[in-house]
């Protein structure tokens, strides 16, 4: 009965690992085998400038087709960073700008900053 009851807890603890970290995980499953699962197609990485602007990451205020034109040789936008643009614009349902707007506020927060870009530390001085 305690050997099933562990066998039981690992297996669970194991699902668990692998639902939390599926991004990481799907991204070392082969091609072939992605191809018969189409829900996994989001996770696929916008290496260039290109793909990414036809993925929506542009706006006027933030050209990326600017960069095209100008053949910027940089291989685009940080992909995590991304990612998370994407995720709050799925969440949220906001456009590009606004999302990255709420990720820089998420950004600020995580690291004491308030969203007008002043520490929130008490001890900081931000007048001499």
């Amino acid at each position: 009965m305690l050997f099933w009851l562990s066998v039981l807890a690992l297996s669970t603890l194991l699902v668990m690992l692998m639902f939390r970290y599926r991004a990481t995980l799907v991204s070392h499953v082969p091609n072939p085998i992605k191809s018969f699962f189409p829900r996994f197609d989001h996770y696929t990485p916008l290496a260039t400038f290109e793909d990414q602007a036809n993925a929506g990451l542009t706006s006027e205020s933030f050209d990326i087709e600017a960069n095209i034109e100008e053949g910027d040789s940089r291989a685009g936008l940080d992909e995590r960073g991304t990612q998370e643009v994407f995720a709050i614009m799925r969440r949220e349902r906001v456009n590009f700008d606004q999302a990255r707007l709420i990720r820089q506020n998420e950004i600020f927060a995580a690291n004491g900053i308030s969203p007008s870009g002043l520490p929130l530390d008490s001890k900081a001085v931000t007048r001499l």
